[in-house]
């Protein structure tokens, strides 16, 4: 009797212990689904910069042709005030010109052009000014967009809303904004509480308990700091993992690992192949809805 007893009990402590298991399991899915939802994003990373110069209307073009998520973009402002699509504080490594775009007019930026070489040509484009790029694909695309200090200075955010609002893309919800500078995060969120933002870390630099902490809804990190216990993490706070990559020649063989680890977004520099990795995912999502 009393053997009959102690397996009752231990029978009982087993069903409440998978019980528990099996809710916690439910309940961090839920999560994870209203951070991102299953099927990764693609966002292209300062436009196809495999295929034309970075950070111009033609890469954005290709991009948008390809069919990704979103054209991903940074901004910098022009010494009178003029938001401008260019990654780097200095016009040095992508374009004929030199020195820091802060210190050029729109009009001076204007007379360089972006410079690269493709299949051994030369390719030339004008550096384009954020207007001109959301003038081109107006509501057909989504945009995803950096913010940073302009000479150390939260100075962008106010025209980068006004130039939003003026094409109505905040309320048909075309528009992400992300930055490594929370005081520009903060900023922006003072002036559209609305807009999805992002906190990106720097390679080597990323916090968790500071990642979980903030109140923004996705989290952006190097794909080398990039594990299943910061992805896990962050899903059970409700967030999203985007992921970004700065080796260019290990960044194939990084998408397919972070793959596994289930996280939302890949800020790509070869739409294409982030495209076929992915497709296994999205071929069986489809697949489940018709089921």
């Amino acid at each position: 009797m009393h053997e009959k007893y102690i397996i009752k009990k231990l029978y009982i402590g087993f069903s409440i212990m998978m019980l528990a298991i099996i809710l916690h399991s439910l309940y961090c899915s839920s999560e994870y689904k209203s951070a991102e939802g299953h099927t990764p994003k693609i966002f292209a990373h300062r436009g196809a910069n495999d295929r034309f110069n970075e950070s111009t209307i033609t890469a954005y073009r290709f991009a948008a042709e390809d069919g990704i998520d979103a054209l991903e973009m940074d901004l910098r402002m022009t010494k009178d005030g003029i938001l401008v699509v260019m990654h780097d504080e200095k016009m040095d490594r992508t374009t004929n010109g030199t020195g820091k775009v802060s210190h050029f007019s729109l009009e001076e930026l204007k007379s360089y052009s972006t410079v690269a070489e493709f299949n051994h040509q030369t390719t030339m484009e004008t550096i384009p000014t954020l207007e001109e790029v959301i003038q081109t694909f107006k509501s057909t695309e989504k945009y995803y967009i950096e913010t940073r200090l302009v000479n150390g200075e939260v100075k962008m955010e106010v025209p980068l809303i006004q130039l939003l609002k003026k094409y109505n893309l905040i309320d048909k919800e075309l528009v992400m904004i992300q930055s490594f500078s929370e005081d520009s995060l903060k900023k922006v969120k003072a002036l559209e509480p609305e807009i999805p933002l992002t906190l990106l870390f720097g390679k080597g630099k990323f916090e968790l308990n500071k990642a979980l902490s903030v109140p923004y809804p996705v989290i952006g990190v190097e794909a080398s700091d990039v594990t299943r216990n910061v992805v896990d993490a962050i899903h059970r706070n409700g967030k999203g993992v985007h992921v970004y990559f700065t080796n260019r020649d290990t960044q194939k063989k990084e998408q397919k690992r972070v793959k596994r680890l289930n996280v939302d977004g890949y800020f790509t520099d070869d739409i294409q192949f982030t495209k076929k990795i992915l497709k296994y995912e999205v071929e069986a999502n489809e697949r489940g809805n018709t089921t």
